[in-house]
């Protein structure tokens, strides 16, 4: 694998990391109504689909288990619509689908 790749995995993982531990026993109105919080998670998963963007398309294809387009699509709606975020997705994604990331990520990128 590239050596640009891995650190794009590493973005991702980081990231998604902070956007759980930060939304951790929060509840769906917390994240709507704490402006910090909504803020930073937008950001965090924005980085999130910014470093799987820059992953290339061989390191992509090694890694089917990622959902590639989705993480990407879901960067852009967030840095395109900024003027409307949808909170449930907003906390379905972080609840739910970034835990998956996680794990997955996790099995490729070794430890510091």
């Amino acid at each position: 694998m590239p050596k640009d790749d891995l650190i794009r995995l590493r973005h991702m993982l980081d990231s998604a990391r902070e956007a759980v531990e930060l939304s951790a026993e929060k509840s769906r109105r917390d994240i709507q109504d704490e402006r910090m919080l909504n803020l930073s998670l937008v950001r965090l998963i924005e980085v999130v689909g910014e470093a799987a963007n820059h992953v290339s398309i061989e390191g992509q294809a090694m890694y089917p288990n990622i959902p590639w387009p989705q993480i990407i699509g879901m960067r852009n709606r967030m840095i395109h619509g900024y003027d409307d975020i949808d909170f449930d997705i907003l906390y379905q994604t972080v609840i739910e689908d970034l835990p998956q990331l996680i794990a997955e990520l996790e099995k490729i990128v070794p430890p510091e």
